[in-house]
């Protein structure tokens, strides 16, 4: 299965999950690292509830970028026990000695802590996102 893509917008996860329902695969859909900071989880949570009521019958699994942050990563654990939403991955990158504690805290909350991420698709530059979805969920390494 080819890795995430990471999105900056709501096109861009509309886009990957037209491209997953098309060819009829799940997909990983990925904040841009250290999205949790400036952008937050209830941006990121928003933009994968809307393109998920769009695309109901895509599997998606949702990863928020909280970076080095381990405040990051407890704002979107709280935003997350509050909003009841669907839960996502929070990728931590910081101090590996925090993580135990994070990952329990995460879990109590539905969710999951994860360090790295499988090389990704980044939307950002990327002229036709739908055309670069397409390949890449199709495992064909798509140029920006």
């Amino acid at each position: 299965m080819p890795g995430p893509i990471l999105v900056h917008s709501l096109d861009h996860a509309h886009a990957a999950l037209a491209a997953a329902a098309a060819l009829s695969v799940p997909v990983t859909l990925a904040s841009a690292p250290g999205a949790a900071g400036y952008a937050g989880p209830a941006w990121f949570g928003e933009v994968i509830a809307a393109a998920r009521h769009d695309h109901p019958s895509v599997e998606v699994t949702a990863v928020l970028d909280c970076g080095d942050a381990p405040g990051h990563v407890m704002a979107a654990v709280r935003w997350a026990m509050k909003a009841g939403g669907e839960p996502f991955v929070l990728r931590f990158t910081g101090d590996p000695a925090r993580d135990k504690a994070l990952s329990e805290i995460a879990s109590a909350a539905g969710l999951r802590l994860i360090r790295d991420l499988e090389p990704s698709l980044d939307l950002r530059r990327v002229r036709n996102p739908d055309e670069a979805c397409r390949a890449w969920l199709a495992g064909v390494a798509a140029a920006p």
